[in-house]
């Protein structure tokens, strides 16, 4: 088959499309031919090499998969050659005790499909377990249902699990621009939320807007601190959903209303932030982590995409052989929502 791999950590020039082993497919899983693929920050960092990982090299990245069963394991009975499908990207040993409460996200064995140490899909096939195989809400294109897994899991988890959104709630929403912001806005609507978009362009936060965002802040060149404390009539927010880190963390923690919620996922902008714990304990906060999601939260984001209550949002599409300059697009933050590969 076809795929884009890199053989060793570096730019993207070290991305090479090329001839590549068929997967194997074992008893359990199921063999998807690959028509879209979508790009996630998690490519970027694999690609570059994060200090104490190691992935086996060559490596195929690629967490956010749609395509066709093209071949299924011996005892796989769920689903049938042809479906059109869509990929759960986490992998989990499905047996302790954290998989079977619903904390999959916890298992010591959980992967992420084109992460470290599973490839993924920037190439023609790509093998998972049957239980990671949703089928496409109907009359939803192969690009559509590539944008949506990884950073609609991790939105929902997010807001509705850890922050636990609720009406009237008011949410700031950073990096409104990104798949997992564009996410994030639609989903804190959904649970009748007001939401502030913060972003770098004004031609973002008119997307952000059209996606439902009721204020926006472009924190280029506005006060980022001042505009929220007035579009909240100086209360702050109930909810912050953060994914950048570095010194915009340590901007949002005075902001937060009495008994707010900051809920992160990212650290794209630096790993290390300051933070004054005063703000903490006396205005009541909680800073809380989200990593991906459980299975089962795909399930109901899947209903809400049939209802066509929640969408996904793609910026661009392009074809697998370009991933490197899909990457760098990524990588430039050019862009409102997901980057698409397709096969």
């Amino acid at each position: 088959m076809k795929a884009v791999r890199f053989h060793e950590y570096g730019g993207p020039e070290v991305l090479r499309y090329e001839d590549a082993p068929d997967p194997i497919i074992a008893p359990h899983e199921a063999l998807v031919k690959v028509r879209a693929c979508a790009l996630n920050h998690l490519d970027l960092w694999c690609r570059k090499g994060l200090l104490g990982i190691t992935t086996p090299l060559p490596h195929i990245s690629g967490s956010d998969i749609a395509g066709e069963v093209a071949a299924i394991g011996s005892i796989v009975t769920r689903i049938t050659p042809g479906q059109r499908v869509v990929v759960s990207p986490g992998i989990s040993c499905g047996q302790c005790i954290y998989c079977l409460s619903g904390r999959d996200t916890a298992c010591r064995s959980y992967e992420i499909v084109g992460g470290y140490r599973i490839d993924g899909g920037y190439a023609e096939y790509v093998k998972v377990p049957e239980v990671n195989i949703l089928p496409i809400p109907e009359g939803m294109s192969f690009e559509g249902a590539a944008a949506f897994p990884l950073t609609f899991l991790t939105a929902w988890n997010m807001l509705v699990n850890l922050a636990h959104v609720k009406r009237s709630d008011e949410v700031l929403v950073m990096g409104a621009g990104s798949g997992v912001g564009s996410a994030a806005i639609q989903i804190a609507k959904l649970f009748g939320a007001r939401v502030i978009a913060a972003a770098g362009s004004d031609e973002k936060l008119d997307k952000a807007r059209a996606l439902g965002a009721d204020d926006g802040i472009n924190y280029v060149n506005q006060d980022l601190v001042a505009e929220v404390r007035r579009l909240t009539v100086k209360r702050g927010a109930d909810v912050i959903f953060e994914h950048v880190g570095g010194a915009v963390f340590e901007k949002l923690i005075p902001v937060l209303a009495v008994g707010g919620r900051l809920v992160t996922c990212g650290a794209t902008a630096g790993h290390l932030a300051q933070t004054d714990i005063r703000y903490l304990f006396m205005r009541q906060a909680s800073i809380m982590g989200g990593f991906m999601g459980p299975k089962a939260d795909l399930l109901r984001i899947v209903q809400e995409l049939a209802r066509g209550t929640l969408k996904p949002v793609v910026d661009r599409v392009f074809p697998l052989k370009e991933a490197a300059a899909a990457q760098c697009a990524m990588e430039d933050r050019k862009l409102f929502g997901k980057l698409v590969l397709v096969i």
